[in-house]
C-alpha cells in the first residue's frame, strides 16, 4: 500500500518539474485512470467485466506517462526520485494515480 506521505512527496516533485507537456499528460492519465477505478468500484459485477480492458489500458497509459516524465526529468537533471520511490508494483502505481486525482481535485477548489 502506498502511504499518503509518499504519494504527496512524489506529487510535489512532479509539480516542481519544468517538463510541462509530460507533467500535464501524466496528470491527465492519472485522472482518467482514477475516474475509471472509482466507477469500477461502483459498478455491478457484470459491468466490471466489460470495463476491465478499458481500465487496464488506462492503467498502462498512466504507467507509460510516469516513465516518460521520469526520463524527461532525468534528461534535464531534475529530481526524478519519485519514480524510484513508486517502484514497479502495478497496484502501488495505480494507487498513486488515485492520489494524484484526489490531490488535483482538492487543489482545484
Amino acid at each position: 500500500m502506498l502511504a499518503h506521505a509518499t504519494a504527496y512527496r512524489c506529487y510535489y516533485l512532479i509539480k516542481e518539474s519544468k517538463q510541462m507537456a509530460q507533467r500535464r499528460e501524466l496528470f491527465n492519465k492519472a485522472v482518467a485512470y482514477g475516474h475509471l477505478r472509482a466507477l469500477w468500484m461502483l459498478a455491478p459485477q457484470e459491468q466490471r467485466l466489460e470495463m476491465a480492458r478499458r481500465r487496464t489500458l488506462a492503467h498502462n497509459a498512466f504507467i507509460d506517462a510516469c516513465n516518460c516524465l521520469s526520463r524527461a526529468m532525468a534528461s534535464s537533471d531534475e529530481d526524478n526520485q519519485w519514480r524510484a520511490d513508486l517502484g514497479d508494483d502495478r497496484r502501488i502505481i495505480g494507487d498513486f494515480a488515485c492520489y494524484l486525482h484526489s490531490f488535483l481535485g482538492i487543489e482545484a477548489r
